[in-house]
């Protein structure tokens, strides 16, 4: 594997925009350092409103310049894990975020001191336009807020309570190693993140079993280390939600982004109200693969490798492009603007972040980091990650700093609708049945993916949270052994599993961002409702569904589903999914198994 030096600069993403190198990012550094103390005239004066604006607008203007400076920094140590000075950065501006967030946090507290009537009218006050969601949050979080004391020591505290996930990154990215695994002629291969999917997909049902195994393994020779790295992150969730005076670390995640506790049951209840059409599709996977029985490693195993896309990176945005229409030339104008100013990290090097993301900071483009291979699962990655981008442009473009950024709730949304009408323009150019059957099974292995394994990983780290919560025993042999008991109950009595999958939980990254894997399913969940409607609505649907994208967080999330279409309060949204599903599965049946 190339080291990042060697990497051809075509595959790189270009940072410029945010700085043109390492010395302009150190000046910028010092300037905000120099800014430390000068808070400190504000202290014991935010009950005037001219002193709460001048302030909110410092603090305003500090929080972009510190987020730039962060992002930068992150970016660098994503693209390469194996640098010192990369992390070394990444320390540095830990520290002074740090130091700045102990500094500033007698702001909110101050604020909300006042009285209620006095909030509601500064929201009111056109000059406090761009801070009228804030003030109105601060109201709301007001029996949450801690006294100035108690909100300073929690701001120290937070530069090392982050480190647990930074200390499996490390691990995940930098340190973990795999056993070499053989195919079915007993050829050996290394096994990195990076091929692991090659290897899952192959046709060679033994190499896909071996790296499933070697994958797993790899984290079960390290489980009582990782187990007590997540545990301990549990305690920090819980520990920062009794602080703030929730009843538990989901209460909390769901009230700061304005969710439902309902949405979250209602997601778990119907997914294992509708376990037997996952059932089904397994059964009619197995038949079109020509086995007796069928093993968890064969959950990715493709149908057809001649239909596998293949296609160079620039032919992948080109078939996004055609995929997206829909949308509009505005959003097609977008994917010519991020090839044009390269917003995309998407060659493979030693040390790189193992998965793909888009990320940025407000004033500057987004950037997408991934691995590009040509293959399908790829060109997917690609057009999802493509979403969030462009979200987050059109809502940064759209808005101030302060109402631009979108609740976490909504994040997953954009980026599945165009994963789903990538699988819909793909379908409806389809020549051949056996293109339609590897279809049909791309987006049932995605709705298994996002819908099925996405709530399984809810209901266990909701379960772990409410062991240690609930004073019950929380251990490595605890959540192995009740990972295993929700894949037995998920996957049913007709799929084979091994016993390796018991510590698959702890190689899982977004567990360390509690509460967060949910919404990977009800952004499917939403995404079939939405681009449903953009393909058999017109301009209204085209119209509102941009609208969205442009909200960032000026309602609640759940709010600007509904006015885009997709209404998570209510079963019938949920309902329709699975139906889709089962039109899917139902369309496969009537083509026949075989595919060949």
């Amino acid at each position: 594997m190339k080291k990042r030096k060697e990497l051809e600069e075509e595959y790189k993403w270009d940072l410029s925009n945010y700085f043109p190198s390492s010395k302009e990012w150190e000046e910028e550094f010092e300037e905000i350092k120099k800014m430390s103390g000068s808070f400190k005239r504000f202290e014991g004066k935010l009950n005037e409103r001219n002193s709460i604006l001048e302030c909110l607008k410092q603090e305003s203007d500090l929080s972009k310049r510190m987020d730039i400076l962060l992002v930068w920094a992150e970016l660098k140590g994503r693209e390469d894990a194996t640098s010192s000075e990369n992390e070394e950065r990444i320390n540095k501006v830990s520290s002074l975020a740090t130091m700045l967030s102990v500094e500033t946090s007698f702001i909110e507290v101050e604020i909300s001191d006042n009285d209620e009537n006095f909030l509601i009218s500064l929201s009111k006050d056109i000059d406090f336009s761009d801070f009228n969601i804030m003030l109105t949050e601060i109201i709301r979080f007001k029996p949450h807020i801690l006294t100035k004391e108690e909100e300073i020591i929690v701001s120290q505290t937070k530069e090392f309570a982050s480190e647990f996930s930074n200390v499996f990154s490390k691990f995940n990215d930098a340190d973990l190693k795999f056993d070499k695994v053989k195919d079915g002629y007993g050829k050996e291969y290394e096994l990195d993140h990076s091929n692991y999917m090659d290897f899952c997909e192959s046709e060679d049902r033994i190499l896909r079993k071996n790296a499933f195994v070697s994958m797993n393994n790899a984290y079960k020779k390290y489980n009582n280390t990782l187990s007590a790295n997540y545990i301990a992150s549990i305690k920090k969730n819980s520990c920062y939600a009794k602080l703030s005076k929730f009843s538990s670390a989901i209460e909390k995640s769901i009230f700061i982004e304005h969710a439902s506790l309902k949405v979250y049951d209602t997601l778990i209840e119907s997914v294992n109200k509708n376990l037997g059409v996952f059932h089904k599709y397994f059964d009619l996977k197995r038949k079109a693969l020509g086995y007796k029985n069928y093993a968890i490693w064969d959950n990715f195993a493709s149908l057809s490798s001649s239909c596998n896309l293949q296609l160079e990176f620039s032919e992948a945005i080109e078939l996004i492009k055609k995929a997206c229409s829909p949308l509009g030339n505005e959003y097609i104008d977008l994917i010519d603007k991020a090839v044009k100013e390269k917003w995309f990290d998407y060659g493979i090097n030693e040390g790189k972040d193992s998965g793909a993301f888009s990320w940025g900071a407000y004033g500057k483009h987004p950037v997408i980091l991934l691995s590009y291979q040509k293959n399908t699962n790829s060109v997917y990655t690609l057009a999802h990650e493509i979403g969030h981008s462009i979200h987050s442009y059109l809502s940064n473009h759209n808005l101030p700093y302060e109402k631009a950024g979108y609740e976490i709730f909504v994040a997953e949304v954009a980026s599945n609708v165009n994963e789903m009408l990538l699988t819909k323009y793909l379908l409806s150019i389809a020549k051949e049945d056996k293109e339609k059957i590897f279809l049909y099974d791309k987006f049932l292995s995605e709705f298994r993916g996002s819908v099925f394994r996405q709530t399984m990983f809810a209901e266990f780290e909701q379960f772990a949270h409410n062991q240690y919560e609930n004073n019950l025993p929380i251990s490595s042999a605890v959540l192995n052994e009740k990972y295993m008991e929700l894949n037995k109950q998920y996957f049913g009595k007709k799929v084979e599993l091994l016993d390796e999958i018991a510590y698959e939980w702890s190689r899982i990254p977004h567990f360390y961002n509690a509460f967060y894997v949910y919404k990977y399913s009800t952004g499917l969940i939403c995404a079939i409702a939405l681009s449903k409607g953009l393909l058999e609505g017109g301009e209204k649907e085209k119209t509102a569904y941009i609208k969205f994208l442009s909200s960032g967080r000026t309602k609640p999330p759940v709010e600007l589903l509904k006015e885009a279409g997709a209404n998570l309060e209510e079963n019938k949204t949920f309902d329709d999914a699975f139906a889709f599903a089962k039109d899917i599965i139902e369309n496969w049946e009537k083509l026949g198994i075989n595919y060949n």
